[in-house]
């Protein structure tokens, strides 16, 4: 922000009775120094009327120079905030006083810089206006990239509070700054770290695999000849062969989807694993992205995406939330000229395949996209496939270059659509359950640690504050977990876990006790 000029800057406080002007003082000016900014910089402080009055608010907006704006409990509570609470929701009907206040005083269209901090008697946050861009919905929450906060508009003052979205439409220039490229991998290669930033099981391939994908190099001079896998996977789910195209991982199938199907108004629902996105703005796409809320479980409402949408993207269970959306939610959002896009790349880590659309043909324009390298540990080989209607097959087939699945890879996928295999797999799925909740159990021992519970796939997202310096000293410690601020709808303060066996995990969870002790949670 050095070097930029910085309009509207508001501060929001929430304030005990008795609060002194020196507690208020210095929690503001530590939030000011994590947004890069300092006190000339402020324009206004605000805060709940009923606390107008406080001499230590008072003396705060007089030291600052800059009037101190009151706003009653209905102007606030109308706000949708980042991070409610119950306690000041339970006190004065609004989820958050410092949020809300920051905003309102910032103005309409308002960036929150710095969400809540707080000590034992304020809370603190700061908020910037920011230009509303055509077409957006400023009525809603919504998270921009890392470093940069959250968007929200606000009701008209004193206009009670009528519907708080389950989440929020944002059209996205090309300028932004996640990193959409950021993968798991990135976190423990060339390092020695217990992973678990990858959501590949542990101990795969089987042999069994090994052996059947090591036969098949007898055969490496000649081309590659799909028709037996194909034929595999199609058995598997019930469907004609003509539904089915391999391709070389799930990533492949994004960047096909991208390229060869026409589409206008592209969105993408977040936060899911970023190479759909990727992919379609590689292929001069404008995104749209619908982004889910950590106070919803980060669950769709399809209500919230737009009916405009001619391509609609989402996981499921969805990558990084590990939240299982049901099917007839996901099947609700088809359309006529619509393609609904279904990566289904941790479905097999689920008992039973619950919630699964693989095999359905009754939903519209349904694509859906399936891997092999999560649960069988392929992700060096690079298989998957898509299942969909002949004709988006056909299109999809037209943009692949030829023999773009290796024989090796080919030989994997048949053997993978085994009864055996199968049953293996659901093995696998019902024995991640179990080691998740033992995760799950240990993560809610930590006051510092909240994890989505809802979590049904092979990993655990979980929020800490500042989790980048807790993940930093977890790599002292030996550890990698995924960084979650490169999801769009996350932000620094969030990591996820891969599941693994109980000795992996309790020795993690000692591992993250320490770096919260060392941090000085």
């Amino acid at each position: 922000m050095s070097g930029a000029a910085v309009n509207g800057v508001a501060v929001g406080v929430g304030a005990r009775s008795g609060v002194s002007v020196d507690e208020v003082l210095a929690l503001v000016t530590e939030a000011l120094r994590e947004a890069g900014l300092t006190g000339p910089h402020v324009t206004a402080l605000a805060t709940l009327e009923a606390r107008a009055a406080e001499p230590g608010l008072v003396a705060a907006a007089g030291r600052l120079g800059v009037p101190l704006r009151a706003y009653g409990a209905e102007e606030l509570a109308a706000v949708s905030v980042p991070h409610p609470s119950v306690a000041p929701l339970a006190a004065t009907g609004t989820a958050s006083v410092a949020e809300a206040a920051a905003l309102l005083a910032a103005g309409r269209g308002a960036e929150l810089l710095v969400p809540k901090r707080k000590t034992r008697r304020v809370t603190c946050a700061i908020a910037r206006s920011l230009p509303v861009r055509p077409n957006e919905d400023a009525s809603a929450v919504r998270l921009l990239p890392q470093g940069q906060g959250y968007i929200a508009g606000q009701t008209e003052p004193r206009t009670p509070p009528t519907h708080h979205p389950t989440a929020a439409m944002d059209i996205h220039a090309h300028t932004d700054v996640h990193d959409l490229r950021h993968h798991g991998d990135a976190e423990v290669r060339d390092e020695k770290l217990i992973d678990l930033a990858v959501n590949v099981r542990t101990n795969t391939p089987p042999e069994w695999l090994r052996e059947r994908i090591a036969d098949s190099l007898t055969s490496l001079a000649h081309y590659p000849d799909g028709r037996v896998a194909r034929a595999a996977v199609a058995e598997r789910h019930d469907l004609p062969a003509g539904r089915v195209l391999l391709t070389a991982g799930a990533a492949e199938a994004f960047v096909l989807l991208a390229r060869a199907l026409p589409t206008r108004r592209p969105v993408v629902v977040h936060p899911q694993f970023t190479e759909p996105e990727a992919a379609l703005r590689d292929a001069g796409h404008e995104v749209g992205r619908v982004l889910l809320r950590e106070e919803d479980g980060f669950r769709l409402d399809p209500a919230a995406v737009p009916e405009d949408a001619d391509l609609v993207v989402i996981g499921n269970p969805t990558n990084p939330t590990s939240v299982l959306h049901p099917a007839e939610t996901l099947a609700s959002l088809a359309r006529p000229g619509r393609t609904l896009v279904v990566d289904e790349a941790f479905m097999d880590a689920v008992p039973g395949e619950r919630e699964s659309l693989a095999g359905r043909t009754d939903v519209p324009g349904l694509v859906v996209l399936r891997s092999l390298t999560k649960t069988w540990g392929l992700a060096g080989l690079r298989i998957g496939y898509v299942l969909a209607q002949p004709e988006t097959i056909e299109a999809l087939t037209g943009a692949q270059p030829l023999w773009p699945v290796s024989t090796p890879a080919l030989v994997a996928a048949e053997a993978c659509m085994s009864r055996a295999a199968l049953a293996e797999a659901e093995h696998a799925a019902h024995r991640i359950g179990v080691e998740r909740a033992h995760l799950l159990a240990g993560l809610a021992e930590f006051d510092e640690v909240r994890a989505v519970e809802a979590a049904e796939g092979p990993f655990v997202l979980i929020r800490i504050e500042r989790a980048d310096e807790v993940r930093d000293r977890l790599r002292a410690l030996g550890f990698a977990a995924r960084r979650g601020d490169t999801f769009p709808g996350l932000d620094r303060n969030w990591l996820r876990l891969a599941v693994r066996d109980r000795v992996t995990t309790n020795r993690f969870l000692q591992a993250l006790d320490q770096a919260l002790l060392i941090r000085g949670c």
